[in-house]
């Protein structure tokens, strides 16, 4: 591999990529997030990923399972002694780009699913309704007054950006917030 080289350049690396990747996921992937994940790489074109995936559901080193009505693409065990074997092949830069894209995608997923974010059109601005969710019931509803569409886009945006991190914030200042105290300098 040149220094110059930004992609995969042949279907088995990206063959051993994409197990690789499955096997340090550990989850099931629908095709549609591992193409998303493969695209937002930037290491993989869509020629090879379409050829790699192809020979690897043909070889039975990945394989496709309906679970719950949602078919995943699964890491079956030739796929990952491939990977375990051949990984030191690949790059350390693809290795990590791709995993750096993964692990980005399903922490996305997991924000988006952490905080219902909307925006409500007001006579004079804009409200940005922010509910922050646990597994099982909301922990937090809020609303925010926006003046103008673009900051209340903003605001959405980097709630969205971390969910928790804004709840905790909350929180915190919520359990530190004191009564204002006054001091008073009165002439004797």
């Amino acid at each position: 591999m040149d220094d110059f080289t930004t992609e995969l350049s042949s279907v088995h690396d990206v063959k051993i990529s994409i197990c690789y990747m499955l096997d340090k996921l550990d989850r099931p992937v629908t095709e549609e997030q591992l193409y998303e994940i493969v695209l937002n790489s930037e290491v993989i074109n869509y020629f090879f990923y379409t050829e790699a995936m192809a020979e690897l559901l043909k070889s039975g080193a990945v394989s496709k399972k309906s679970i719950n009505g949602t078919e995943y693409i699964l890491l079956e065990e030739k796929g990952r002694l491939s990977s375990e074997y051949y990984n030191e092949f690949i790059s350390y830069y693809f290795r990590k780009r791709i995993l750096r894209a993964a692990f980005s995608f399903f922490a996305r997923i997991k924000r988006e699913s952490d905080a219902e974010l909307s925006i409500r059109q007001l006579h004079n601005g804009c409200e940005v309704d922010c509910t922050i969710k646990d597994a099982s019931f909301d922990l937090m509803r809020l609303s925010i007054y926006a003046p103008d569409m673009d900051q209340a886009e903003m605001i959405k945006e980097k709630i969205r950006l971390n969910p928790a991190g804004f709840y905790n914030k909350i929180i915190t200042f919520a359990l530190n917030n004191e009564e204002e105290r006054f001091d008073i300098d009165i002439d004797e």
